[in-house]
């Protein structure tokens, strides 16, 4: 058994963001969650985490960009805190931890960057103690932290249905004449004033919903097609369905104002469909290329500098381009 104190490097992980193309509330379950029908990939902006082994003490949190909020509510130390009960049982040694969390991801903005930050810190933390659980009980672990972390145990796009545990793996993106895919570009645009998610689940289960059965049907249909592959120029054909199906838009909007507005003239300024990602506020649009997304994301920065863009928050919006991460479930 390899001791863990004698790692002399640390253990880093990405933790990427997440989207939701689409987003469905399906119903209630019984434990008080709602079911989800949804189709979720990653993107290329992403947290970095290291994690360094240390002699003695409690784990600790040093985290800059993005304020994650106080330790005691994060992710990637109660990833660690879970991981160190399931491993003992084992007898293999868990020594206390130092994560060093690089925070790209805005908190609170429907990208999932805090569900993120714990599966990279349960592999991470696994790795530095040389510990190693199977499949299921990881998926179990990440299901105990929190409905999205499943999610990131996966390497690419998925269905995502019940409260986050039921992940059905998609394709994604393919290229054309069986050629590697160039990924799709996405623009973010996330207002600095948070929608938390109990909120807007709140708003939404009184009553500010969309048509009840269209998110899911549409969400279904994609589900069908991204199952077997789509090619980026087929996916743009689709973006304006696509943005339009998210179950929780009417809540996000009785929740953050200003955010209707928000969609109404970025949709004026680049001319594309809008969507919204998870609980919001982030709005996102679709674009073929990297390249085509930066030359958005600067033209949206400009129209903020300029006060021609007047988002909600105190503070100028984030804005950025990424990518769909499409590595992973190549044909």
């Amino acid at each position: 058994m390899t001791d863990p104190s004698a790692r002399l490097t640390p253990v880093v992980r990405l933790a990427p963001a997440k989207l939701n193309l689409t987003l469905a509330v399906v119903g209630r379950r019984p434990d008080g969650y709602h079911a989800l029908h949804s189709v979720m990939v990653p993107l290329a902006l992403a947290d970095r985490l290291s994690l360094a082994v240390l002699p003695s003490g409690d784990d600790t949190l040093h985290a800059t960009g993005f304020d994650p909020g106080p330790p005691k509510g994060n992710l990637a130390l109660q990833a660690i805190a879970v991981a160190r009960s399931v491993v003992a049982r084992s007898r293999v040694p868990t020594p206390p931890l130092a994560v060093r969390l690089e925070k790209a991801i805005p908190v609170a903005a429907g990208l999932a960057g805090g569900s993120s930050d714990g599966a990279a810190a349960l592999d991470g933390a696994l790795e530095a103690w040389g510990a190693d659980i199977d499949d299921d009980r990881r998926y179990e672990v990440a299901a105990r932290l929190g409905s999205d972390v499943p999610f990131f145990l996966s390497p690419g796009a998925s269905l995502v249905e019940g409260r986050g545990e039921r992940l059905t793996p998609l394709h994604g993106i393919r290229g054309d004449h069986h050629e590697a895919p160039e990924p799709p570009g996405i623009l973010l645009v996330t207002p600095m004033i948070p929608a938390h998610t109990a909120a807007v689940f709140e708003a939404w289960s009184n009553g500010a919903m969309a048509e009840p059965g269209t998110a899911r049907r549409t969400s279904e249909h994609f589900a069908s097609e991204f199952g077997s592959g789509l090619t980026v120029r087929v996916l743009m054909e689709r973006a304006g369905v696509l943005a339009s199906a998210n179950d929780l838009w009417p809540a996000a909007v009785s929740v953050v104002p200003g955010l209707l507005e928000l969609r109404r003239r970025l949709t004026r300024l680049i001319g594309r469909p809008i969507g919204m990602s998870g609980s919001g506020p982030t709005l996102w649009a679709l674009y073929p290329s990297l390249d085509e997304a930066s030359a958005a994301a600067e033209a949206v920065r400009l129209a903020v500098t300029e006060r021609t863009l007047n988002p909600p928050g105190d503070a100028p919006p984030f804005v950025a381009a990424t990518t769909i991460l499409t590595e992973g479930r190549d044909a």
